[in-house]
């Protein structure tokens, strides 16, 4: 019986392939947005064949084209400055389905962070399932995540102080809490600035 690729790959000591090919995370290589390359991993997370990502728009794994627009250059500055960035959003699948994942980037550019950059992107959805919120309510949560009052967001959405007080209050019943530290907790359990909800 011959050799596997696997038993080849630990023979040669050439191990950085069959990392990318066997990670228990999605990993996906991009050059200005456009996904190069992706693991195994990666498209059975979104619900894609490799082939069906290769030189696809990131647009393709986000609920709409206007939520890519709003959030795609978040992490650009951390990644310019120190190389690294993550954060957690909910993205969707090929069947329209939407998922909490946790993502981190490393940029192999870093004077031009997205012209080329390695991506993971880890699933939460066993653990976080995905609560619907509405186009506002999302908008809501996002300046809530930012620190942002209750005056301050109407401010920005072009509200009064009191419809945004009912999309908070919402929000709270929806995640079975009773403040916005509460809420920002239940959606993500982690710090509100590494939140990027849409």
């Amino acid at each position: 019986m011959g050799k596997t690729r696997i038993d080849l790959a630990f023979d040669g000591g050439d191990l950085s392939g069959l990392a990318f090919e066997h990670a228990p995370v999605g990993l996906v290589v991009t050059a200005t947005r456009v996904i190069r390359d992706c693991n195994p991993e990666f498209a059975r997370m979104f619900g894609y064949t490799r082939a069906e990502l290769a030189d696809r728009l990131f647009e393709v794994l986000y609920p709409s084209s206007d939520e890519f627009t709003k959030i795609r250059d978040r992490g650009v500055d951390d990644l310019r400055r120190t190389n690294t960035y993550w954060d957690e959003r909910v993205m969707a699948r090929k069947d329209g389905s939407l998922f909490w994942c946790r993502v981190r980037g490393h940029s192999l550019t870093p004077d031009d962070p997205l012209r080329r950059a390695v991506w993971s992107f880890a699933d939460l959805s066993g653990h976080r399932p995905y609560q619907p919120l509405t186009p506002r309510e999302r908008e809501v949560v996002n300046l809530l995540a930012e620190g942002r009052t209750s005056k301050e967001i109407a401010r920005i959405l072009s509200i009064s102080p009191r419809t945004v007080e009912v999309h908070r209050a919402n929000l709270q019943k929806k995640f079975g809490v009773t403040n916005t530290n509460a809420l920002l907790n239940a959606m993500s359990g982690v710090p509100p600035e590494r939140i990027v909800s849409l």
